[in-house]
């Protein structure tokens, strides 16, 4: 058993290689992914990484200083949110795709903790494609840090205080040459 912070319960090979392999090239094929800006430290930069928001009709998510009106529900997209709601007994009405290219692509330290998403938030995260360093650290105490490999087909269900106590990141990998898609499926107030 991997060790993890309460509120992280990381699940490798949640589907086998053959799904995972045939859910990649599905969604990096009919995605609509985006190129966008985002703002930090007071400055408009391009994200590390492609991106694509898909919620119930009227759910808008903000962050990164930029306000996200939902694409209509692809699909698999959809399938997968009914069965990780199922399976986690949870609500979940929306989720962003990640496309990290290259180890290049990245995401810096951060909590899902905007105000939509309600005081514990439940996020159901499926990594497809390269494995990619996911990093844990501690709010309280930076010194305090755990890593895992999110590897093809694994999924990382952050609940509780998850998003509270903690920041988590995924760096930059230029050893990584594989392409990685990340989706964070999540339940946005409406």
């Amino acid at each position: 058993m991997l060790a993890i912070p309460e509120g992280f319960l990381y699940v490798p090979q949640f589907f086998s290689s053959t799904e995972s392999d045939k859910m990649f090239k599905v969604l990096k094929e009919e995605l609509d992914w985006k190129h966008q800006s985002i703002m930090m430290f007071g400055k408009e930069v391009m994200q590390p990484r492609l991106t694509a928001w898909y919620a119930d009709e009227g759910v808008q998510y903000t962050y990164s200083g930029r306000l996200h009106e939902p694409m209509p529900w692809h699909p698999l997209l959809d399938r997968l949110r009914h069965h990780f709601a199922s399976h986690f007994h949870i609500r979940l009405n929306s989720v962003l795709a990640n496309d990290y290219r290259h180890g290049s692509d990245s995401m810096g330290w951060h909590s899902d903790d905007e105000p939509e998403l309600g005081k514990q938030p439940n996020i159901v995260s499926l990594s497809l494609g390269q494995s990619r360093r996911f990093l844990i650290r501690r709010r309280q105490d930076f010194k305090q840090k755990w890593e895992l490999s999110a590897e093809h087909g694994s999924v990382l269900y952050m609940s509780g205080n998850s998003q509270h106590d903690f920041q988590h990141a995924i760096p930059k990998e230029p050893k990584a040459a594989g392409e990685r898609i990340n989706l964070t499926f999540r339940w946005v107030g409406q």
